[in-house]
């Protein structure tokens, strides 16, 4: 009795320290690929899971993703220039980076829409309130469920295109989207939040050498 006792308690010091707010630190975040398609779903399977790791301090975060088969994706998110860089290095594409600007027009943000649908989640030892989110990019309409904490004071590069619609730091997010008539989920879940000093030199937006720019597509 008394050792379910000390395991309770236990249990309930690390989930209050858990739900402390958090405005810098460290993020580790695991991502999966899914589709009805047979011959892409033996795809992502050869692919696997992808591991990305999140850094943040305030209004400005910087992901990095990476995969043997898929290469290496970074963005780096400041809400405040309301800028954001994305640098991949990929197979087959080599070296390439994209500028844009976060700021969305009242016209973009008809095409976005955010509603709470009542759920709620546990990630990462967080409190999470369930939000569905529907978007637009390049013409193609993209669905979002997305379990939000209030905890982690810090900005993200999907929440950060919804034009402030969105409050809060997605801890466990499914975006759905139809490439080529097939489709297809990416699911991420943060699995580990760690506070701790962050330096500002993370979220330097020079482009590194080596790096050409691709176009973005036209809407």
């Amino acid at each position: 009795m008394k050792k379910f006792i000390l395991v309770a308690l236990l249990s309930l010091s690390v989930s209050v320290f858990a739900q402390k707010e958090i405005k810098e630190g460290v993020m580790t975040t695991k991502v999966t690929m899914s589709s009805d398609n047979e011959q892409v779903n033996a795809s992502f399977a050869m692919i696997g899971d992808i591991g990305a790791t999140t850094h943040f301090k305030g209004n400005k975060a910087r992901t990095e993703q990476t995969n043997q088969m898929t290469g290496t994706q970074t963005s780096i998110v400041d809400q405040e220039a309301e800028k954001m860089l994305m640098l991949m290095d990929v197979p087959m594409m080599g070296k390439k980076y994209m500028k844009q600007d976060t700021k969305k027009s009242e016209e973009e943000l008809k095409d976005v829409s955010v509603t709470a649908n009542g759920e709620s989640k546990t990630v990462a030892g967080y409190d999470c309130k369930g939000y569905d989110v529907v978007s637009k990019v390049n013409g193609q309409e993209i669905k979002m469920k997305m379990f939000v904490t209030d905890k982690i004071l810090a900005q993200e590069q999907y929440t950060a295109m919804l034009g402030g619609k969105l409050k809060g730091f997605p801890l466990h997010m499914v975006i759905s989207m139809n490439q080529g008539g097939m489709a297809m989920d990416i699911t991420m879940e943060v699995t580990e939040v760690k506070a701790e000093s962050v330096p500002d030199s993370k979220f330097d937006m020079t482009v590194p050498e080596g790096y050409t720019e691709m176009a973005m597509p036209k809407q």
